[in-house]
């Protein structure tokens, strides 16, 4: 009955209150652990990534371009001379 009374003076109901406590108690197991806050980060979709520099220069689509190209170069090497690797 307590439950109840509180939803009516948070203008809400029972459920979203414990829906609410439940979404509390489970999202600290589903964080990723940060070995390094000041290196790492943890981005709008829960998944930890490196921090950048402020200041530094934005990724371009050039770059990530010739990444990937790279990276497909080596593939293609390391499947024609299997030996070489």
């Amino acid at each position: 009955m307590e439950a109840k009374t509180l939803a009516v003076r948070r203008k809400t109901t029972l459920k979203a209150i414990i829906e609410a406590a439940l979404r509390r108690e489970i999202r600290p197991s589903m964080e990723p652990d940060n070995p390094d806050p000041s290196r790492f980060e943890v981005g709008p979709f829960g998944i930890l990534r490196i921090r950048k520099a402020s200041g530094s220069p934005s990724t371009t689509v050039a770059q990530v371009r010739a990444v990937q190209e790279a990276l497909e170069n080596e593939e293609l090497e390391r499947m024609t001379h299997p030996q070489r690797s």
